[in-house]
Parts: structure tokens; sequence; C-alpha cells
């Protein structure tokens, strides 16, 4: 399990090299348990987080589905935050992780709501 957390951390930080959000332009960072799945729209230029959303939000809990479902919704609700601040696009950060299964989801129901990247 060290080996593939080292591995992950060590794609990331690669990634994290040359991607960087601003507060026009944020960077949409997606972290992923066994369990759950998070994304957060960070301003690196001030180091603030301008909207978050999770499958452990009530509205999204509540829901039955599959895992990967609840990654879309995920994607949903952090784009209507980001709309109602007045971001339309975002730079998108896999976190280290494959863009496959739950990662993508979340990407595809954020681009459905209406967020580019």
């Amino acid at each position: 399990m060290k080996k593939q957390l080292s591995r992950r951390e060590k794609i990331h930080f690669r990634i994290r090299k040359r991607i960087s959000g601003t507060a026009t332009r944020p960077r949409l960072s997606v972290f992923r348990s066994n369990t759950s799945i998070y994304a957060q729209l960070i301003d690196d230029t001030t180091g603030h987080t301008l909207a978050s959303a999770s499958s452990r939000d009530k509205a999204i809990a509540s829901q039955k589905g599959t895992k990967t479902e609840k990654s879309y919704r995920v994607g949903e609700a952090l784009a209507k935050k980001a709309l109602a601040l007045g971001i339309t696009q975002c730079v998108f950060d896999r976190g280290g992780y494959l863009y496959h299964g739950r990662v993508k989801a979340l990407a595809e129901g954020a681009r459905a709501a209406g967020l580019q990247f």
C-alpha cells in the first residue's frame, strides 16, 4: 500500500510542476478515497479554496447509486457552485490518479454542468 501511495504522490508532484490555478482560471483538484471523492477549485496565487464539493455532502450522500454515479453528481455540484461565483474555466488536476472511472465521471459531470477545461 505504501508503494502505491508514494507512486501516486510522485505523479501528483510531476503534474503540479506544470499546473497552477489563478483567480480567473482556478485548479480543479480531485482526491479519491476508497469510499468518497472530493473536489476543490483552488486559486494557487493566494492559496484559497474558492468552491468545494464531495460525495459526503448531504444532497449527494442521500441519493442512491454507485460511487461512479455519485462522482458525476459531485462534478455537477462543483460546476454549479463555480458558475454562481462567475467561474467558467478551470485547469483539471487529477491528483495523480488515472483519468478513468470515478475521476473521469467527476470531470464529465463538471463539463456537463457548464465548466470548461
